[in-house]
């Protein structure tokens, strides 16, 4: 297989066949996320004009503000997707044949497991204002990848679709 963090679309085709998705969820920024970030723009941009006349009174605001809207946006542009036959986080496609233990990290042990414990060669898709993880460890003896974290914020339901998928081994 090589390299696990391969660039994928939202549908994986193979021998012609597409996959069925079989769980889908976007890792969108929630609504109290959007404020603070529009204000600091929005500051930014007066600390910018400091009352002075012309461009430089309208165009920090015209810049910034949509700037900062659009970094949000694609912020939340991540998705998770499980196939028949292949995981999807963020552009990263992994086929199900290689999936191997699947375990299921709370709010309560993100800290530790992105942490301290955490492999500088492992594939990480994390949002923080997503409470839990799913750690994926890989199968494939050719992939420098060990495992991959990702944010979900359904992980039972992920975990137990990888788990039970007619693709793995």
């Amino acid at each position: 297989m090589g390299d696990s963090a391969s660039a994928a679309g939202a549908q994986v085709e193979r021998a012609g066949q597409t996959d069925r998705k079989r769980y889908s969820e976007r890792l969108y920024v929630p609504w109290w996320g959007w404020p603070l970030p529009l204000l600091a723009a929005g500051l930014l941009a007066a600390e910018i004009h400091m009352g002075y006349p012309g461009v430089r009174a309208w165009l920090p605001y015209l810049i910034l503000v949509p700037l900062m809207a659009a970094w949000l946006l694609t912020l939340s542009r991540s998705r998770v997707a499980v196939t028949d036959r292949h995981l999807l986080a963020g552009k990263a496609n992994l086929p199900l044949e290689f999936v191997g233990e699947v375990e299921v990290v709370g709010k309560e042990g993100k800290r530790k497991a992105l942490g301290p414990e955490l492999d500088p060669a492992a594939f990480v898709l994390h949002r923080g204002w997503v409470g839990p993880i799913v750690r994926v460890h890989l199968t494939d003896p050719e992939d420098p990848t060990p495992y991959w974290v990702f944010s979900t914020r359904k992980p039972e339901t992920v975990a137990e679709l990888l788990r039970n998928s007619p693709a793995a081994p």
